[in-house]
């Protein structure tokens, strides 16, 4: 549980190195709290407005029925987390070595049909990367290995 709320703690950190852990909990954390809030949206009828509203020809009439009332739970929830989202990819760049401008390469290279998809699986696969071992240009290596202290 520590992992999933490290980067709320280090809200908008933008410097030094995050691990692969802290990342990739804080997005299970993220894909955890959106199903249970859509399932409480789905549950509180939010599903029904979109069902009627589709039937009556008026399909903008649904998102109405997901982003009100209950289901502007989703849209506090995806403003409270953008800043550390930022902040742990930027950090997670950080320890690949990397610059955290690559992140927003990887936003617009995103927006770009079908190169898009192959850039979007490239920046997944980067995360998923072992960082850097020993310290880098961004700071110590937060596993801690390969510091002059473990060999001394």
């Amino acid at each position: 549980m520590e992992w999933m709320i490290l980067p709320f703690k280090r809200y908008a950190e933008f410097t030094g190195r995050s691990r692969r852990m802290e990342y990739w909990m804080f997005a299970l954390l993220n894909a955890i709290v959106v199903t249970v809030l859509m399932l409480v949206i789905f549950g509180a009828g939010g599903a029904a407005g979109m069902f009627n509203a589709d039937m009556n020809g008026n399909p903008s009439a649904g998102l109405g029925a997901l982003f009100g009332g209950m289901g502007l739970l989703i849209v506090v929830y995806a403003l409270a987390v953008l800043l550390p989202s930022i902040a742990v990819t930027v950090r997670r760049l950080h320890d690949r070595d990397m610059s955290g401008w690559w992140y927003l390469g990887a936003i617009i290279g995103g927006m770009i049909p079908l190169v898009g998809f192959l850039i979007s699986i490239a920046f997944l696969v980067l995360m998923a990367l072992p960082g850097t071992p020993g310290p880098n240009r961004f700071g110590p290596d937060p596993k801690g290995q390969g510091e002059a202290e473990t060999f001394a």
